[in-house]
C-alpha cells in the first residue's frame, strides 16, 4: 500500500475512534498480529491493511445503540469510504466481507484469507493479559460490575450466567477464545499468553470468595 493512501485510511479510523478498550493502539495491535500471520500466506496486503485498520470504525454507532452490531455497520461504513476515495469496486467489497465477519459474538464466518487473519488478529488482543486488561476497560466503559452476587451473598462465577459482568465475559470469551482460531500462528501466540489470563480470573475469584465470605460471617456477629 502507497503510504499516502495508508495515512489516508489511518486518520480516517483515527477520526472514529473513542473507544478506551477499542483505541487506536488497538487497532494498530491488530495490524501487527495481521501483518505478522500473514507472512506465511499469499494475501491481498492492501485489502488486508485497510480492514484492520478501518474494522472498529462501527463501534460507536454500538455504543449509541446496542442493537447495532459495529461489525455489519463498519462493514458498510468502511466500503463506503473506500469508494469514496477511489478504491475499486471488488476491493472495497473484499474489505467489507472482511470486516463483516470479524466479530467473535456473532455467526457470520470468515471465508477469504484475509478475513481469516483479521478474524484472528483481532482475537489475540483478547488473549492473556491484554485481553483481561481490555475487557475490564471495557466493562467500565459501559458500567457493568465485575460480578454479582447470589441471594445468599455468594460469588458468582460467570458461569451458565446471563447478566454481563467481567466474571461472565471471562467465562463466556476469554476463557474459550483459544480454540477459536484459523491460522497456526494466531493459535500459537493464543495458547503461550493463555495461563495468564487463567491465573488472573482464578485468583481475583478467589480474592473476592475469600472477603466475601469473612465478611458476611463478621457482619452476621455485629448484627446478632
Amino acid at each position: 500500500m502507497h503510504k499516502d493512501m495508508y495515512k489516508k485510511i489511518e486518520s480516517h479510523m483515527l477520526s472514529h475512534n473513542n473507544d478506551g478498550a477499542h483505541d487506536s493502539q488497538h487497532i494498530y495491535r491488530v495490524l501487527y498480529y495481521a501483518l505478522d500471520i500473514a507472512s506465511s500466506y499469499n494475501v491481498d496486503k492492501d485489502v488486508l491493511i485497510a480492514a484492520c485498520l478501518l474494522h472498529d470504525i462501527g463501534r460507536e454507532a454500538q455504543f449509541r445503540n446496542p442493537e447495532n452490531d459495529h461489525a455489519i455497520v463498519g462493514a458498510d461504513m468502511a466500503y463506503e469510504f473506500l469508494i469514496q476515495i477511489g478504491w475499486p469496486e471488488d476491493k472495497a467489497q473484499h474489505v467489507k466481507e472482511c470486516i463483516f465477519t470479524h466479530r467473535y459474538r456473532n455467526n457470520n464466518q470468515p471465508e477469504s484469507t484475509e478475513a481469516k487473519i483479521l478474524f484472528d488478529a483481532d482475537k489475540l488482543d483478547a488473549t492473556g493479559t491484554m485481553g483481561i486488561a481490555r475487557t475490564l476497560a471495557y466493562k467500565g466503559i459501559v458500567a457493568e460490575p465485575l460480578y454479582y452476587v447470589d441471594e445468599d451473598g455468594n460469588v458468582i462465577d460467570g458461569h451458565n450466567e446471563d447478566k454481563p459482568s467481567f466474571f461472565q465475559e471471562y467465562n463466556y470469551k476469554l476463557k474459550n477464545i483459544y480454540d477459536k482460531f484459523y491460522t497456526c500462528r494466531a493459535e500459537t501466540i493464543a495458547k503461550e499468553r493463555q495461563k495468564a489470563s487463567i491465573d488472573f480470573y482464578e485468583s481475583m475469584y478467589s480474592e473476592v470468595c475469600s472477603v466475601h465470605k469473612t465478611g458476611m460471617q463478621l457482619i452476621k456477629k455485629e448484627l446478632e
